[in-house]
């Protein structure tokens, strides 16, 4: 990687948060500076798939406003995209009293899917996103806005794409947007996309932030709309020797995805553990480590069951600790997380990741565990975090290859495929963390095994 892809311009919006001291003993998280409710937020996701539109949804739920979400027939999915009219008229109609937090590409182009496969003209994508600044300008309410420069080699007008982000920048430098979080998705090597954020962010405005991301970005606008202040915190990675590895799918090193994620989440980097190498960012120095809001443990691979053990070591001497696995694409360490389990500690965690790209896992567990510090009920709380058990931990490092042997994607297409999946599932349940959850349902909503939608009770 050539050193100038390094040097990212990313600013830090907002100042830093008085510092608090985490709680010395495990509890249910709670909060050190209750974030301001709203009468409701308005959420316009990337697409369909679970992880783009009900787990950012119920991370807004988190803090018990009422959010409004389109239903899915209304959002993109793998072969038909969102139809930006229909989308329009459903944002249109619903309350004006709370902020709006939405992807561009899926009212621009009909999801992400489409981004990429997209023939339309600048000008035509323009016109659908009119939409969302006649909303900002009606309302008076803030606008939260995200758009993805597509991947390679699936693009098939990357220029176009450019030119619209760049564009959307210029919105954002008016105001249009209070927050616009540029980001770019699956950067294999010679992936063109860093380098194209790295000239973006050059002369982007200060509410701007230009990342790695895609699936991840919504649940990260949510935490910066409804807890805004920025908080310090702490990094420990389980193998500190290996977090400046370039990570997959991301293109700059994995400290620096760290740095990147949670900034967008609204967090500062301001201390790690002795353990950790992490270089702090934003230009504030250090601050002791007692006065870190939360620990972020990232699994980066080693011991799994030595990682279990200092998770929970973690919990009693600092408090709140979240739980990123980034070892393994799309799957998380069925040992160190069995381990967890087995020492009912997941149910003690701000927040867990486990089930993407490296880039997905940060910006979810930053994101989620930004709210649960910001004020979020308890038992919302404990049902994300089983929610996140069950989707991360049980689906995607073990049911999802059971599924596969059982019945290939190709054989999915009117099959009864939610049977199935039931039957494969059921033995894992109930889980048990504060409560005790069974399945209510098990389906997959894009009809492939890739993603499924655990619905727990």
């Amino acid at each position: 990687m050539r050193p100038a892809l390094l040097l990212l311009s990313t600013l830090l919006i907002g100042p830093l948060a008085t510092a608090q001291t985490v709680p010395t003993q495990s509890a249910p998280v709670q909060s050190p500076a209750p974030a301001a409710k709203s009468s409701g937020e308005i959420l316009i996701p990337l697409d369909s798939r679970p992880a783009t539109s009900t787990l950012p949804a119920q991370m807004a739920g988190l803090l018990g406003g009422a959010v409004h979400l389109p239903p899915a027939s209304l959002l993109g999915d793998a072969k038909r995209g969102a139809d930006p009219a229909a989308l329009t008229s459903w944002l249109n109609d619903q309350p004006k009293d709370g902020p709006l937090l939405v992807s561009l590409d899926a009212l621009a182009y009909g999801g992400l899917v489409q981004s990429r496969g997209s023939r339309d003209s600048v000008d035509t994508v323009m016109a659908r996103l009119q939409a969302v600044r006649d909303w900002g300008a009606v309302s008076g309410q803030k606008v939260y806005a995200f758009i993805v420069l597509p991947r390679q080699p699936d693009a098939l007008d990357r220029a176009r794409n450019l030119e619209v982000a760049r564009r959307m920048i210029g919105w954002a430098r008016e105001g249009v947007f209070t927050e616009l979080h540029v980001t770019w998705d699956d950067a294999l090597p010679g992936s063109p996309s860093p380098a194209e954020g790295a000239e973006l962010a050059r002369t982007a405005p200060a509410n701007v932030l230009v990342y790695p991301g895609a699936d991840e970005v919504l649940g990260s606008l949510v935490a910066r709309a409804l807890a805004p202040d920025i908080s310090a915190l702490a990094v420990e990675y389980s193998q500190p020797e290996k977090a400046g590895t370039v990570i997959r799918y991301e293109g700059i090193p994995l400290t620096r995805s760290v740095e990147l994620h949670a900034l967008a989440a609204g967090w500062r980097a301001v201390q790690t553990v002795p353990e950790a190498i992490l270089t702090p960012f934003g230009g504030q120095g250090t601050l002791p480590q007692e006065q870190a809001v939360l620990t972020l443990y990232v699994y980066n691979g080693g011991n799994p069951r030595g990682a279990a053990l200092r998770v929970s070591q973690l919990l009693r001497q600092r408090g709140a600790v979240a739980v990123a696995d980034v070892d393994q694409i799309n799957s998380g360490n069925l040992r160190a997380w069995s381990d967890l389990y087995t020492l009912k500690r997941p149910q003690d965690l701000a927040s867990l990741a486990a089930w993407g790209t490296p880039g997905n896992n940060l910006g979810t567990v930053l994101a989620h565990a930004k709210l649960a510090l910001s004020g979020a009920g308890a038992s919302a709380q404990d049902a994300l975090l089983a929610r996140e058990y069950a989707n991360d931990v049980v689906y995607s490092s073990q049911l999802r290859a059971k599924l596969r042997a059982v019945l290939p994607d190709a054989k999915i297409p009117g099959s009864d495929a939610r049977t199935v999946l039931e039957k494969l599932a059921q033995p894992y349940f109930p889980l048990h963390f504060r409560a005790s959850y069974l399945l209510e349902s098990a389906t997959l909503p894009w009809n492939r095994s890739f993603e499924a939608e655990l619905k727990l009770k």
